[in-house]
């Protein structure tokens, strides 16, 4: 006996996520030829990410997420994407703990394509409660409150103002991927900020701009006399974090000694100090912060995979300056603002405001403030920031200090 169409499927119907590769693979084989592409995820942060760029009619969700609580993430999706209908799958149970008929009205449980017979993996009873078919019309996004400090309302900055407030309460480590300048530590205090660990300490340790020799005996601390100079005994900024936020900058240039030593505190969450036998618990957060990419370091032999999974447990990604080109007024107007210091506000030539939006943002939002802050003590008392205010410094194929107007010189 075949089954009629209910409706045609849009790319990308199915989308299951799940830490569970043998899970995913159930799923993809019981779905197999009934011409509904399935897409996967690992997670339920990027499921939400998926959501936000395209639509899917049914989500398969693992009850046992890596990163969230798939209860959690049912209730947004609920909220947000009421045209995707959310079935919960059992890491434990496999694929054959959901279940679909061609005879409901709900999408999840119309997976079948036209004169096609119904899957033999599949069993014949529904256990999803019917769901009325998602209308075929675009989502309304309303605008997500930017983070503490951060201004945005490019699509990637609101994905990641909503991902960082859905994070921000949890004790889940963080990994911030973003370019030089992008506002890492600024996504970093956020989360420490929305979190309920504010009222303790957030502890920053820039893990390139310490020796190797020393980044050990800083991170974990040490006892008095475990080496020389070692006068006195130092808690190490684990300790100093307690109760609180740890943010390990630029992460990827940890030594890989040092690496295995961070993996058994993130595991067993205790620390030892160098020259001491004690063993100290420790509940800290950790947050982490990285401009390379850590998978081709992995793939490298530069940093532990196993470490890098543990890290990355929930991924932020903050996009450079030249995707957001709706942010560079908002954020130059801000920081004029600040550049006032209580004179009348300075207001921006249209001229320069072209100079500003054409410009490539190599340094990102680091250096746009730097350009705002030049601009405004180049204008002299003026109010108005002109075209020959606007200086971006040194440029790889010019030897000379270049500015917008190339006829105006520094003395």
């Amino acid at each position: 006996m075949t089954t009629s169409t209910f409706f045609t499927a849009p790319s990308g119907s199915v989308l299951v996520a799940s830490p569970n590769i043998n899970l995913r693979e159930q799923v993809k084989q019981s779905l197999h030829g009934w011409r509904w592409p399935v897409d996967e995820v690992l997670g339920g942060a990027d499921a939400l990410a998926k959501l936000e760029s395209g639509h899917w009619q049914v989500l398969l969700l693992d009850r046992r997420l890596p990163d969230l609580d798939a209860e959690e993430v049912t209730q947004i999706i609920k909220q947000r994407f009421p045209g995707t209908e959310v079935v919960m799958l059992d890491s434990d149970s496999g694929a054959q703990s959901w279940t679909l008929d061609a005879s409901s009205s709900s999408p999840a449980q119309r997976l079948w394509t036209q004169d096609h017979e119904p899957s033999p993996h599949l069993p014949a009873a529904a256990t999803v409660q019917p769901a009325l078919l998602p209308p075929r019309v675009l989502r309304s996004r309303s605008e997500v409150p930017p983070l503490p400090g951060m201004i945005g309302s490019d699509e990637a900055m609101q994905r990641l103002f909503q991902m960082t407030r859905l994070v921000a309460p949890r004790h889940t480590t963080v990994l911030i991927i973003g370019p030089t300048g992008s506002g890492k530590e600024l996504v970093a205090r956020a989360l420490h900020e929305l979190s309920p660990r504010s009222s303790n300490a957030l502890v920053v340790l820039n893990c390139a701009a310490i020796p190797e020799t020393l980044l050990e005996s800083e991170l974990f601390g040490y006892a008095r006399g475990a080496f020389t100079g070692a006068v006195q005994a130092y808690a190490g900024r684990i300790q100093a974090a307690q109760g609180g936020t740890l943010f390990l900058d630029e992460i990827g240039e940890m030594p890989l000694s040092i690496q295995a030593k961070l993996l058994r505190f993130l595991d067993q969450r205790e620390v030892q100090r160098l020259g001491s036998a004690e063993v100290v618990k420790s509940d800290v957060r950790v947050v982490a912060a990285t401009n390379v990419d850590l998978e081709r370091h992995v793939e490298q032999g530069k940093f532990r995979a196993d470490l890098y999974y543990r890290l990355a447990a929930f991924p932020l990604e903050l996009p450079c300056l030249a995707d957001r080109q709706d942010d560079i007024v908002p954020l130059a107007e801000h920081f004029l603002r600040k550049m006032a210091y209580g004179r009348a506000q300075f207001v921006l030539h249209a001229a320069a405001l072209e100079l500003l939006i054409a410009h490539p943002w190599p340094g990102n939002v680091r250096e746009l403030q730097q350009v705002i802050e030049r601009a405004a003590i180049l204008a002299d008392g003026g109010e108005v920031i002109l075209p020959e205010h606007i200086y971006f410094g040194r440029l790889a194929h010019c030897d000379s200090l270049y500015c917008a107007n190339p006829n105006h010189t520094l003395n």
